[in-house]
């Protein structure tokens, strides 16, 4: 991390011992990175109270140094990529100096439960991706200052406890177990929402308008209904689901990417009055025919510059590149190939 006053972390010696790792730096730093030093602790560390950012990416550290806890100018701090449990983590709840945080990673550790995080009143950014999280059970002490969360790759079988985050721009629960879209209506400043590798049927975004990319892949939609209100949205990714017809799309005007790959659409539809579209990722269907794709994509045929069909039966048409081509005048790829 370059930043104004900071100095760089020194390289860890691969020969030293890790007992005997010492770990030295200018009193003054305000950042102090020390991503895959593999410390199973900090003893050997100096940690200036002049710290605005601790990165301790890639540790083995099983426990909290409660000399963080008196670091009052911190900003970020990340664990992620260490072997934290949850009784690890429960002193952060008590060192009252570090309320000013604003990013807090316990990415990729041990963990079971939501941290308790109620006293950073100006938090922005709270990552728990990659612990076996079993509910989301203790969002509802994490401030309302929230922008970004990140829970995925956990055990999470419920959205809730977020009705609060007013403020969130940015909502991750991809990869967990959930069967329901839910409890979003109060994220009125939704700006991303990737709910991928879950078992969701439905879409129901809850009356929410401003998101501008949205994730399902990897679920079990058999419909695309229900992104119709979605007018701002820029990116759709919908790859890998049973999906047999393209529709609800035709008010998605901002539209510049869709993926609707690996699905079971047997022809190209609804997508003409998406003026923006530049990606257009349709591999891995049914659809027979090149007939037709030219009217169905009448609106972008200008500006769209990246289209996949391969593996579908109308990709082993007789001057199958050719044809597209021919359709998009702008066309830069189509599939694997590139064109200059």
């Amino acid at each position: 991390m370059a930043e104004t006053g900071a100095a760089p972390a020194p390289a860890p010696n691969p020969e030293a011992d890790d007992d005997d790792q010492t770990v030295e730096l200018d009193l003054s730093s305000t950042v102090l990175d020390l991503t895959s030093f593999q410390l199973h602790d900090l003893d050997s560390v100096e940690l200036p109270t002049s710290l605005t950012e601790l990165d301790l990416t890639a540790n083995r550290l099983s426990s909290l140094d409660p000399r963080i806890g008196n670091l009052s100018n911190l900003k970020k701090l990340s664990l992620r990529q260490n072997l934290v449990y949850d009784a690890a983590v429960e002193p952060i709840s008590h060192w009252h100096a570090l309320a000013g945080l604003e990013e807090l990673v316990f990415r990729d550790n041990k963990l079971t439960k939501i941290p308790d995080a109620s006293i950073f009143k100006r938090l922005l950014v709270f990552d728990v991706s990659f612990n076996e999280i079993t509910a989301l059970h203790g969002l509802s002490n994490v401030s309302n200052t929230l922008k970004e969360l990140y829970v995925s790759k956990n055990e999470v079988p419920k959205i809730e406890e977020i009705d609060h985050f007013h403020e969130l721009q940015i909502l991750e629960l991809g990869s967990n177990r959930l069967r329901v879209m839910e409890n979003l209506q109060n994220l009125t400043n939704l700006q991303e929402l990737w709910l991928g590798r879950n078992r969701i049927k439905a879409v129901n975004l809850c009356g929410l308008k401003c998101i501008k990319k949205i994730s399902l892949q990897s679920n079990r939609l058999t419909s695309m209904k229900g992104f119709e209100e979605c007018v701002a949205l820029e990116e759709l990714y919908l790859s890998h689901n049973g999906i047999s017809k393209m529709e609800g799309l035709s008010t998605l005007v901002n539209l510049r990417v869709l993926d609707v790959s690996s699905n079971k659409i047997t022809s190209v539809g609804d997508i003409g009055n998406l003026t923006q579209l530049e990606d257009l990722w349709l591999n891995d269907n049914q659809i027979e025919l090149l007939e037709g794709i030219a009217e169905a994509v009448v609106g972008s045929r200008d500006k769209l510059t990246t289209i996949y069909l391969e593996n579908n039966p109308c990709a082993k048409s007789p001057g199958y590149s050719t044809t597209l081509r021919q359709i998009f005048p702008n066309i830069e790829q189509i599939d694997s190939d590139m064109f200059a």
